[in-house]
């Protein structure tokens, strides 16, 4: 069983400071939840200011957040031995395979856009990604095995840590899930998962295994390291949206801000994004860029023309392509993801 957690997250010292004293204050779980504004800004004001992000549609990989969990003493940055490395495709299938390196790359293989999100991720969070993999389909590998699609109700994949983790047999067999060797166009990083790890557009980083050298075809219900947990064996990813610019109790002067940020429907796509500045009473719909995939974060802009002066508790929320609002209520992430509104004091300060 595993018995520890590594967590590395690409987060501002100002964001991390901020964070430990709301802790201390006791706020630091509301904070987190509705960005540190509305439920402690009024109070502390700009002591918890934080600056903008920078808005783009890929995430350099060596700002891409990490999670990551370890078996034992097993080290997950260690140097794997690639010409020995293989993975093994056995269960409820006609022909059990075993891959090396090479086997894996002299497969067809291809590229797409997908974003990552952890579970743990709170509304304005950035514990979440996107970038460009190439990989394997998963489909066609199962497929050459000869999965029994009669019996096959899962597909388990465990990694060299120990780690494991299931999806159904349904989605195993679409044609955007695949086994990544490939990040942003450089060889995977082995905190990423080097040789290979699985990429399901729409599910929370829990089902996205890395580090893969066992697929099993199970023909029941698999319980993973998390479900073993009382955590989601469903991972959907829920409608997410989050303001990056200005920063929360940032100075805003002069005529008009441009206000910007991202939205992720998880397995659909955003169809609209709309922006408050009255907590909530009334919302002004936002242009939205073009996505770089359907499995992908789109950009969002909107342009404020500034009032006189004043405190402006702002807001964000998406809708999906199947016309599913974004939840509002302030949920914990335990067991199947976090939901609430990113909300962010704008203080419009007119001479």
């Amino acid at each position: 069983m595993y018995n520890y957690k590594i967590m590395s997250l690409y987060q501002s010292p100002l964001s991390m400071r901020r964070r430990t004293i709301l802790k201390a204050l006791g706020f630091g779980t509301l904070a987190g939840m509705t960005g540190g504004c509305d439920a402690v800004g009024s109070v502390f004001g700009r002591m918890f200011a934080i600056p903008a992000r920078d808005t783009t549609y890929f995430t350099p990989n060596a700002k891409f957040y990490v999670v990551n969990y370890a078996d034992s003493a097993v080290s997950m940055f260690r140097d794997v031995n690639i010409e020995q490395w293989k993975v093994h495709v056995k269960g409820e299938v006609k022909t059990p395979l075993s891959l090396s390196w090479r086997d894996i790359l002299n497969r067809d293989s291809y590229d797409q856009v997908s974003t990552l999100m952890c579970i743990d991720t709170l509304p304005g969070g950035d514990s979440m990604g996107n970038a460009t993999w190439r990989g394997i389909s998963l489909r066609k590998l199962l497929q050459e095995a000869g999965a029994d699609e009669e019996t096959a109700r899962d597909v388990v994949f465990r990694g060299i840590d120990g780690y494991d983790d299931s999806i159904p047999f349904k989605r195993a067999m679409q044609d955007d899930v695949m086994l990544a060797f490939l990040m942003n166009g450089e060889k995977l990083p082995k905190e990423h998962g080097f040789p290979i790890r699985l990429i399901v557009p729409g599910l929370y980083g829990i089902k996205n295994v890395k580090w893969i050298v066992e697929i099993e075809v199970y023909p029941g219900d698999y319980q993973g390291y998390w479900q073993r947990k009382g955590w989601t064996d469903d991972g959907t990813i829920k409608i997410f949206s989050r303001i990056d610019s200005p920063g929360h109790y940032q100075t805003l002067r002069g005529q008009e801000q441009l206000f910007r940020g991202i939205a992720f429907g998880g397995p659909n796509s955003i169809s609209k994004v709309e922006l408050s500045f009255d907590a909530g009473r009334t919302w002004n719909e936002c242009e939205i860029e073009k996505p770089m995939s359907p499995y992908s974060w789109v950009i969002w802009n909107y342009k404020w023309q500034l009032p006189k002066r004043g405190k402006f508790q702002t807001v964000v929320r998406a809708t999906d392509t199947k016309g599913q609002l974004q939840i509002a209520e302030l949920v914990r992430p335990q067991p199947a993801g976090a939901s609430g509104l990113h909300t962010i004091i704008a203080d419009v300060v007119q001479i």
